[in-house]
């Protein structure tokens, strides 16, 4: 069904290939996922399945991609329409109309299909997806989460041969991931469609590939193989085989149910063990919400809400999409008006202080991390961010090569892959060291590697006294570094305690190393690997 050819793609002005010399084949019917570290070139590979590179997005391509028979260096992606169906990293960016159910129906309306089928299949993707209370509203006024299953559905409904996804659970919570996931499984099974997928949070997707796709960056070849094959040495791997790596486990998991069965022995030697975690030194109040309530016309996000956050303390703040976690952040900065009640950030009312001011007090970075930036340059957005801040030069650059170190500073920020935008945005808000730092999903699009030095930036910044909200559905992330876990449902908070309290138990928000030994404590593969050094 898709043949790549000794393909590299080099975009104009750039030193290197963002793809060099790859050759593979997926066959009909398979779920190929494509891995490897940010900026590594997956999303050039992508989009080259439907003719976006060389077509769209300039430079030149080599080597040969043939889809379904067609060359897409032939077939521009309006000729591929009819077989490839593509959603990228950035819902917003594919959108064309206004409202969910109308941007269900374009693609179909594109290709002339009859309006009673596409009645029908609409509806049947509002059901597939969980969209159906939200068919008449404004795609502006959705979740993160809400936009990409839109997006994942606008794509179905024109039943593809060919699906190509870039990170489609990014931005999902993990019951709705499951869904997706689940949808995509009928398509390859049941209907013998083609999924060819880029994801960072292997955990979720690992189990249900047929092959693996791993592209390295720079010179080093593109390899293909079994996943169960791959994960033996790959770089990037997920909890689960991190885990069998550490116990010996032969062959290793790929998934909890394997894993759970594979570590009886571990569980017996880890049973006296408690794991070790650091008590956070709380100071003084940084956030404080007093019955909170925010609406969006006759759609109410948060309904009286009341928290405290100190200087010292990183908390998560977890929730299904729309569950209200971003307007909670937003609040605090001002971005909306309260209906009632009081938000406060740094003892500061953000609505009535000046922005010169509050961003002294508290910083944010959004979903959409290229809200943020608007210089020319990587180099120039990162000296503008040490100018704004009054910090020695090379600060913003100093921690953008901690969180991504081989970005080219020449580049243009739109030009970055999502995972390096958002390591860019991360970079100019760090630079500032606010008292309070609010992260709105901080680890989408982010590999592994990323995601652990991300980690460290923000407990050495707990530890200097800042306090740090994550508004994130990477539960991996959260059992990492939370000491605190909020828990949002319909605008409610439901849930206020320690991490391994709130989360070890939810079938829903729970790490994979905590449901693999469960029932004893343990939520990370570095607490069992301390556990088992103190056992030795």
């Amino acid at each position: 069904m898709i043949e790549f050819d000794r393909v590299t793609v080099t975009y104009a002005g750039a030193k290197d290939p963002a793809i060099r010399d790859v050759s593979f084949t997926v066959p009909e019917g398979e779920l190929a996922l494509v891995i490897g570290r940010t900026g590594s070139g997956k999303s050039t590979l992508l989009r080259t399945i439907n003719g976006l590179v060389p077509h769209f997005t300039g430079g030149t391509l080599a080597g040969r991609v043939l889809v379904n028979g067609r060359d897409t260096r032939e077939y521009r992606p309006r000729d591929l329409a009819d077989v490839v169906g593509i959603v990228g990293q950035d819902p917003m960016a594919g959108f064309v109309t206004d409202t969910v159910e109308d941007e269900l129906a374009y693609s179909m309306e594109s290709l002339g299909v009859a309006p009673d089928v596409m009645r029908r299949r609409v509806e049947e993707t509002l059901d597939l997806l969980g969209l159906a209370d939200v068919r008449d509203r404004a795609l502006t006024s959705l979740s993160g989460g809400q936009r990409q299953r839109t997006a994942i559905g606008a794509a179905l409904t024109s039943h593809p041969a060919v699906l190509v996804l870039d990170e489609p659970t990014s931005a999902l919570d993990p019951q709705a991931a499951e869904e997706v996931l689940a949808a995509l499984q009928r398509l390859v099974h049941d209907l013998g469609v083609t999924v060819v997928m880029a994801e960072h949070r292997l955990e979720r997707v690992i189990q249900y590939a047929d092959r693996v796709i791993e592209v390295p960056g720079g010179s080093t070849a593109v390899t293909t193989g079994l996943p169960v094959d791959l994960m033996v040495s790959a770089p990037v791997a997920p909890p689960v085989v991190e885990l069998g790596r550490l116990a010996g486990w032969s062959p290793l998991p790929l998934s909890v149910r394997d894993a759970r069965r594979a570590a009886v022995a571990l569980r017996g030697r880890l049973a006296d063990h408690a794991p070790l975690r650091p008590v956070p030194v709380e100071g003084r109040e940084l956030a404080n919400c007093n019955d909170l309530v925010v609406a969006y016309g006759n759609v109410t996000a948060l309904r009286g809400v009341s928290l405290t956050i100190k200087a010292g303390e990183i908390v998560a703040l977890m929730g299904r999409n729309g569950a209200g976690k971003s307007t909670l952040l937003n609040a605090l900065v001002g971005l909306v008006t309260p209906r009632s009640g009081t938000a406060t950030a740094a003892g500061a009312d953000p609505r009535r202080t000046r922005p010169k001011q509050l961003v002294k007090a508290v910083g944010l970075v959004p979903q959409e991390p290229g809200d943020l930036l608007y210089a020319a340059t990587v180099a120039d957005e990162c000296a503008g961010a040490d100018s704004d801040f009054r910090v020695p030069a090379g600060s913003c650059q100093a921690l953008l090569n901690r969180l991504a170190p081989d970005i080219d500073d020449q580049q243009h920020p739109r030009d970055l892959s999502e995972g390096q935008r958002l390591c860019l945005a991360l970079a100019v808000v760090l630079c500032g060291a606010p008292p309070l730092l609010l992260l709105d999903e901080p680890t989408r699009g982010l590999d592994y590697g990323a995601k652990r030095r991300l980690v460290e930036i923000l407990r050495e910044l707990a530890a200097a006294g800042h306090a740090v909200v994550l508004s994130t559905h990477d539960v991996e992330m959260v059992a990492e570094v939370a000491t605190r876990v909020l828990v949002l449902a319909d605008g409610e908070l439901v849930s206020d305690g320690e991490t391994a309290t709130v989360i070890a138990g939810s079938p829903a928000f729970a790490p994979q190393v905590a449901k693999i030994l469960a029932p004893l404590p343990f939520l990370t593969v570095g607490e069992v690997a301390t556990a088992l050094d103190r056992a030795s």
